[in-house]
């Protein structure tokens, strides 16, 4: 019988039990015991620094913009999280400029600010700003779907400035009227700021397009506020799109990049399998690879860091009469993968995997929302497993660290993902994220259960330690619980089916 989290522990033997007991871990045959399905060796030999802050996304909009009236206690909840530059996305009401379907060209800060206001006032008070879409009057025809109507984007350009005078410089005056952040008095403002969302596909953008744009917004941001910094691309990253918009932009542009940006979800289908959809993430990692490569080309971007701004498991929503809008004609269903134990494998796979790569920061798709995106559910504010595996995650590869990353060889590289680092305090964090599929035909399945054998010899000896797995028995309400271990040289951890552990030892 395998139990998660039981950590079987000797410093004699690698993978006897305690010394001495029979029980759990014995084949009950004559008194031997059951070997791992794996093992990982960990090295004390470092292969460059890690470094990725985790962080979360809403997206204010009139769908949207209740959340926090809903869940009033979800403030707290988020600052627990402890993310990085919590990205806000308004789009439709949540533009705060004008109407969908209309030439208005009013102004209504009220379903933005519902939302951009709270995350103002928690965390590290730095949300990223995305400036996802222009006012509908600025597109031609009778909604904001459509092309820009100016393609000098200086119209877009002012919009962009007014923006920057609410959050950060008291604010403007429109017909009148003084429009000005209410945080602006505590002293909270935007720093970071992204320009557009997903270009590749929203508005009948060309790269070039992109390119003036940026070149054209930027620096007029910084006429207003000198101090802001920048988020270019988050682009929606699948096949082929690196390659057709990265090089084009690398190329052309001359105003300031702080961040390159993309978006990686898994699939946008839900019927696809577990396998299907763990077998994506080598592409994420390819993609990013092509990012630096690209970048390298211009001296101006080679330093530049990668984030990733939206993650999740699946990008498809419901459209028009229950409708998948990824699938049309296939009724849509939610996908329970965003929420489930499948979480717990694939998120740390995915953390692992990029923070390798280089990328700095990882977004989560999005905080308050259903079993398909949210962290926490919208209606009510309660907790789901997904939020777990991303404050843990945080948690325990904090980005001040000073993490090195450490060598793992694990016997099998398919069906597991490690990440161990040492930190500048000498302390050592080993993740395991068990994404071993059942069956091929699996669709949020319950994964295998394996036994890994972890051989830290190498490394010293540590004074304490504490392991935590987050599986299906986690509590979803109260979290996971870490357990204090004896440190040694050998040991054996079981993940009971999809799930993540964590081990932390100190010195």
């Amino acid at each position: 019988m395998k139990t998660a989290g039981f950590f079987i522990i000797c410093a004699s033997a690698l993978f006897s039990l305690a010394c001495g007991g029979g029980g759990m871990g014995s084949n009950g045959g004559g008194g031997g015991t059951i070997p791992p399905d794996a093992t990982v060796t960990v090295s004390k030999t470092t292969s460059g620094p890690f470094s990725v802050a985790m962080s979360t996304s809403f997206q204010p909009a009139e769908w949207d913009s209740s959340f926090f009236t809903n869940a009033p206690t979800a403030t707290t909840t988020l600052g627990n999280l402890g993310p990085h530059h919590i990205r806000l996305q308004g789009i439709s009401k949540g533009v705060p400029q004008g109407s969908e379907g209309t030439n208005a060209t009013a102004w209504d800060f009220s379903t933005l600010d519902a939302i951009a206001q709270p995350v103002l006032g928690v965390g590290d008070h730095s949300p990223e700003f995305q400036i996802a879409k222009a006012p509908a009057f600025m597109y031609s025809g009778d909604n904001s779907g459509n092309a820009f109507v100016d393609t000098t984007f200086a119209s877009f350009s002012g919009y962009a400035q007014n923006l920057v005078e609410y959050y950060n410089t008291g604010g403007f005056t429109a017909s009148g009227q003084l429009y000005q952040s209410p945080a602006w008095a505590q002293g909270h403002t935007v720093t970071w700021w992204g320009i557009y969302n997903e270009p590749n596909i929203n508005n009948s953008l060309a790269p070039t397009d992109y390119v003036t744009m940026y070149n054209k917004v930027v620096p007029a941001m910084q006429t207003i506020d000198p101090t802001i910094k920048f988020a270019a691309l988050e682009l929606a990253d699948f096949s082929g799109q690196v390659q057709s918009w990265v090089p084009v932009f690398v190329n052309g542009v001359t105003a300031q990049v702080d961040v390159m940006a993309t978006h990686f979800y898994s699939t946008c289908n839900q019927k696809d399998t577990d396998a299907t959809i763990f077998g994506t993430i080598p592409g994420f990692v390819t993609d990013v690879q092509s990012f630096y490569s690209y970048m390298g080309a211009n001296p101006a971007l080679a330093a530049v860091p990668v984030w990733v701004t939206e993650n999740n498991v699946n990008a498809d929503f419901q459209g028009a009469n229950g409708m998948s809008t990824c699938n049309p004609g296939q009724v849509f269903v939610t996908d329970q993968r965003g929420s489930s134990p499948f979480f717990a494998a694939w998120r740390p796979y995915v953390f692992s995997q990029l923070g390798k790569a280089g990328v700095q920061a990882l977004y989560h798709w999005d905080f308050g929302a259903d079993k398909q995106y949210g962290e926490v559910d919208y209606s009510s504010g309660n907790l789901q497993l997904s939020y777990w595996v991303d404050y843990w995650l945080g948690q325990m590869f904090p980005p001040g660290a000073g993490s090195q990353l450490l060598q793992a060889a694990s016997t099998d590289n398919g069906d597991l993902e490690t990440l161990a680092v040492v930190n500048s305090d000498n302390s050592v964090v080993i993740m395991i994220a068990n994404h071993t599929v059942d069956a091929s035909t699996d669709n949020n399945g319950p994964g295998v259960s394996k036994d890994v054998a972890v051989d830290i010899s190498s490394l010293g000896t540590f004074s304490g330690g504490k392991l935590l797995v987050i599986d299906k028995d986690t509590n979803v309400a109260n979290g996971p619980t870490e357990t204090s271990i004896t440190p040694a040289t050998q040991m054996t951890v079981t993940l009971n089916g999809y799930s993540v552990a964590f081990l932390r030892l100190t010195p």
